[in-house]
C-alpha cells in the first residue's frame, strides 16, 4: 500500500504521513522544503519513504509527479495556503500562486488519480479544504474561501460520478476550522476561536476517509457553524464571518 501526500513538511500533511506510515503504508512526500521532508523521513522508520521536492502550483509538476508515482492507493491533496487582507491590498500575483496552489495543483493531481484508480477500481482520494469552503464567502480571505469552495464542489461531484458508476473509488474533502499549524503565520491572521490539534485532525480525516464519508468536518463546533451556514441568510453569514475575519488581524 501506498500513499502520496503534498504538503508534508509540516502540519496536517506531516501528521498524516506519521498516521499513515503507522497504518503500514509506504508514502511519497511532497513539498518545496526538502529539508523538512527529509527530517520527517528519518523520523518514519516502519514503511519506505519516498521525499520528492516539488511546487505542485505548476501543473507540469503535477504530471511529472504523477508519471514517476502513478500506482498509489490513498492521494492526499493538502498542499495550499491562505492570505488575510482586504482584497483590494493583496498583491495580485500572491492571489494568482494561491489558486494555483489551492486549485490548479489540486485539480491536477485528483484528474489523473482518479482515472487512473478508476482503471484499477480501487483508490482513495482526501482533498484538504476547509470549513471556510463551506460559507458563502470570505471577507477579508475572498480569494482563500473562493479557492476552497471550489475544491468542495469539485470533490462533491467527482464523488457523485464515482457512485452512479458503481465504483469502489473513495473521494472526500476535509473541512477543518482553526488548526494549531504553520497556516496562521503565512495568512497572517490569528484564530479567535482554538484551534484543534493538527495529530487529531490527520487521524480523524484518514479514518473517516477509509469509511468512505465524503465531507469531513472534524471539530464540532464548526460542525454547528456549518450547519448555521445553510439555514440562515447569506447576507446574515457575511456579516457575522467578516466580523470574524476581522477579530483575527494579527
Amino acid at each position: 500500500m501506498k500513499a502520496l501526500i503534498t504538503g508534508a513538511s509540516s502540519g496536517i500533511g506531516r501528521d498524516m504521513a506519521r498516521y499513515l506510515s503507522g497504518l503500514g503504508y509506504d508514502l511519497v512526500i511532497v513539498a518545496r522544503r526538502e529539508n523538512l521532508l527529509e527530517e520527517l523521513k528519518k523520523e518514519l522508520t516502519k514503511t519506505e519513504v519516498i521525499v520528492e521536492k516539488a511546487d505542485i502550483s505548476d501543473p507540469d509538476t503535477c504530471q511529472e509527479l504523477f508519471e514517476k508515482h502513478p500506482d498509489i492507493d490513498i492521494l492526499v491533496n493538502n498542499a495550499g495556503f491562505g492570505k488575510f487582507g482586504d482584497f483590494t491590498k493583496i498583491e495580485l500575483a500572491e492571489e494568482l500562486n494561491m489558486i494555483d496552489t489551492n486549485i490548479t495543483g489540486l485539480h491536477t493531481l485528483t484528474k489523473l488519480y482518479v482515472a487512473k484508480m478508476k482503471e484499477k477500481n480501487q483508490g482513495y482520494i482526501l482533498n484538504v479544504a476547509s470549513s471556510a469552503g463551506l460559507m458563502p464567502g470570505g471577507p477579508l480571505m475572498a480569494t482563500y474561501y473562493a479557492t476552497k469552495a471550489y475544491v468542495i464542489s469539485l470533490t462533491r461531484g467527482i464523488a457523485e460520478e464515482l457512485k452512479v458508476a458503481g465504483s469502489n473509488v473513495k473521494i472526500a474533502a476535509l473541512c477543518p476550522g482553526p488548526v494549531d499549524t504553520n497556516f496562521n503565520n503565512v495568512a497572517n491572521v490569528r484564530f479567535a476561536l482554538k484551534g484543534v490539534s493538527s495529530e487529531f485532525v490527520a487521524k480523524y480525516a484518514i479514518d473517516k476517509l477509509l469509511k468512505g464519508k465524503r465531507i469531513i468536518i472534524p471539530a464540532w463546533y464548526m460542525k454547528i457553524a456549518c450547519f448555521g451556514a445553510k439555514i440562515l441568510p447569506a447576507n446574515a453569514m457575511l456579516k457575522m464571518v467578516y466580523h470574524r475575519q476581522n477579530s483575527k488581524e494579527e
